[in-house]
């Protein structure tokens, strides 16, 4: 491959040129998604895997025939996820406590 082959490739266009938007209207188009509707996302679906774990695990205790292998990853699964949410939640704290601390 020569340097003439790699200069003839177009340049990256702003993905605001190739949907037609222009800065300002780009931002007005799809308003950002803040911290605050991740977090609840999150939240939401740290519960979802809690409940399908929850209902895993009832459903061995009744008897039912169920994947054991499968019923612990989920428990893992919704364990490591509910961790997190937890350690996210502390830091934030930890960052509101800071700046709460701070003198004006």
């Amino acid at each position: 491959m020569s340097i003439e082959a790699i200069a003839a490739i177009a340049p990256i266009q702003p993905i605001e040129a190739v949907a037609g938007l222009s800065g300002a209207s780009a931002a007005a188009a799809a308003p950002a998604a803040g911290f605050a509707d991740w977090f609840s996302q999150q939240i939401s679906q740290t519960n979802g895997q809690l409940v399908e774990a929850d209902r895993g695990l009832q459903k061995m205790a009744v008897g039912e025939p169920v994947n054991l292998h499968q019923v612990m990853i989920d428990l893992e699964e919704a364990k490591m996820s509910m961790q997190l949410l937890l350690q996210v939640r502390n830091r934030l704290l930890d960052a509101y406590q800071d700046v709460m601390r701070m003198q004006m």
